[in-house]
């Protein structure tokens, strides 16, 4: 049957997140999500909130959270943006600032959303290669572009940059909007926040799924310059001015405000990292050295994808891109100490 219609019907190849699978006996490596729980405050707001007050739209602009974001990372409250998550935070910054008809620049090997935004909103965009040990090279960047766009810590390699290679390109790209996707900025490696006072360009996106152990929630925010924060809340307010719920906003304030338990379950990850990244070497893996939260990982003698069927019939799941120049690699969660045992002991009965 003929069907016109069709043909005006957005075509685009949508991205494909970490399976989720919903058995009880699995050991779930494969998110990228914090084993922990959230901070003991956010249980206590789950535990006590007010459910008739969701009768009530939320606070649209936020303010108590962006209060506490504001007085933790030392800039206004004007210069916090709060989104669905980090994921609607970038969207809006991709829409927001490359309007351009120049391409903007991000690693060829990187967050595969970057590219499904780009087709989305029809930004055209250009991708420059990782070193052959997946470094970022700075110098690259330097050619005419609509936009950078560079994750630190970098994902799925874990790989980052220091500060001063972050202040180059800013001082390299004055002319278009720098976005520093710091995702995974918790777990080793420094945050640009303290180059803001000095770009203007600058916009730092992170996110509380990693560190915060709130993924299920989806709290993501961006620090930048007033001038930047005002037009991302103009494109968010075009289409949908509550994009944080009631329960989001409260729960994140509450992870905000504890920051011992933020950095104690920090060490953890960090501590379970490094020993993870050790036994694997010692089983012959190649372990890039990683400044994130997870692993990434090539065997010399084991192919990645049959590592990866093998694990998933131990009930243990873990990333395979099938990708070029990374199809040999996998990308390993850190667990707690008991689930990385596990998955070195089930390593070790295969290999």
């Amino acid at each position: 049957m003929d069907k016109p219609f069709l043909d005006k019907l957005r075509k685009i190849d949508p991205y494909v997140p970490g399976e989720q699978p919903q058995a009880k006996d699995i050991i779930k490596l494969n998110a990228n999500e914090n084993p922990y729980p959230p901070a003991p405050g956010v249980q206590e707001v789950l535990r006590t909130f007010d459910a008739s007050s969701l009768a009530l739209y939320p606070d649209a602009n936020g303010k108590r959270l962006k209060t506490v974001l504001a007085e933790r990372f030392g800039v206004k409250t004007a210069q916090v943006f709060l989104g669905n998550g980090s994921d609607d935070v970038l969207a809006l910054a991709f829409q927001s600032f490359f309007c351009s008809d120049k391409p903007i620049l991000y690693p060829d090997i990187t967050y595969s959303f970057y590219p499904v935004w780009c087709d989305l909103f029809r930004i055209p965009y250009e991708t420059v290669p990782l070193s052959e040990d997946f470094c970022v090279n700075i110098r690259n960047y330097d050619k005419p572009n609509g936009g950078v766009v560079l994750p630190n810590p970098n994902a799925p390699t874990g790989r980052a940059l220091p500060l001063d290679a972050i202040e180059d390109l800013l001082q390299r790209n004055t002319d278009c909007i720098v976005i520093i996707d710091e995702a995974y900025v918790d777990f080793g490696t420094n945050s640009a926040v303290s180059l803001l006072k000095r770009y203007e360009n600058l916009l730092i996106v992170q996110t509380m799924s990693k560190s915060r152990s709130l993924a299920g929630l989806r709290i993501g925010y961006a620090l930048g310059s007033e001038t930047l924060i005002a037009t991302l809340e103009a494109v968010k307010n075009s289409y949908n001015s509550y994009t944080m719920d009631a329960i989001a906003l409260a729960a994140g304030e509450a992870a905000v405000r504890d920051e011992m338990y933020f950095q104690q379950i920090c060490r953890k990850v960090i501590a379970t990292r490094e020993r993870a990244a050790e036994a694997l070497r010692e089983l012959g893996f190649t372990v890039s050295p990683s400044l994130s939260n997870f692993l990434f990982v090539t065997h010399p003698k084991k192919e990645a994808s049959v590592i990866f069927e093998y694990l998933r019939q131990k009930n243990i799941f873990i990333r395979y891109f099938k990708l070029p120049r990374i199809d040999n690699y996998l990308r390993i969660t850190v667990g707690t100490d008991e689930q990385m045992d596990k998955l070195i002991a089930a390593l070790k009965e295969f290999l």
